[in-house]
């Protein structure tokens, strides 16, 4: 069954791609679908070549994508990685659904999921880019795919700085480090008092 509504849901999103060979499936996060032609229903999605997911899509012309949704926290993104491929069964053991291709897909934190089958492969010097016909298209939820700027913003853990503590002279801007400012300080650089510092 193909949902068109579902491929809605590709634009500028986040994507766990994966494939099968044998018993094994595979997944990556990547960020490169998009829908080629709508007659007939074509997509295509471009693949690190270091990764297994890529070797396993090249050798069964087969992949799954699943599209994230806003509501996909890190864990996820850190497990598939952006770079090489998963063992998708490690991460999240049988619990995952197959689509009608056999291929696993992501249900939660997907807001669709697409399959197809491989019809042209090209190379890129260090990717490839699948073109593929849309075999199976389903929508699974109304909420918003994740975009990169998303993922940055509110998901991507930020580095924890430690706020220095201290007081900026508001002339030259010499920083005095520590939890109070004397009331008798001076500015070493510009000889202000303490009443033109202000905390930082």
């Amino acid at each position: 069954m193909i949902e068109n509504s579902a491929l809605f849901k590709l634009s500028y999103g986040l994507f766990i791609l994966t494939g099968r060979d044998g018993e094994k499936d595979n997944g990556c996060v990547v960020n490169t679908v998009s829908q080629v032609t709508s007659s007939p229903l074509r997509i295509s999605v471009t693949v690190n070549k270091s990764n297994y997911t890529h070797d396993m899509i090249m050798k069964t012309k087969q992949f799954n994508v699943s599209v994230l949704t806003q509501s996909t926290p890190f864990a996820v993104f850190e497990h598939y990685g952006f770079q090489s491929g998963r063992d998708a069964d490690k991460i999240l053991g049988s619990s995952m659904p197959r689509s009608e291709n056999g291929i696993v897909y992501l249900e939660k934190f997907t807001n669709a999921f697409i399959s197809a089958n491989v019809i042209d492969v090209v190379d890129c010097s260090t990717h490839t880019i699948f073109i593929a016909d849309v075999t199976e298209a389903k929508v699974l939820s109304d909420e918003k795919s994740v975009t990169y700027e998303y993922y940055f913003d509110n998901i991507k853990p930020k580095p924890q700085t430690e706020k220095k503590k201290g007081f900026v002279c508001k002339i030259c801007g010499y920083v005095y480090e520590g939890d109070e400012l004397p009331d008798d300080f001076v500015c070493p650089i510009c000889k202000h008092g303490a009443a033109d510092f202000e905390p930082l």
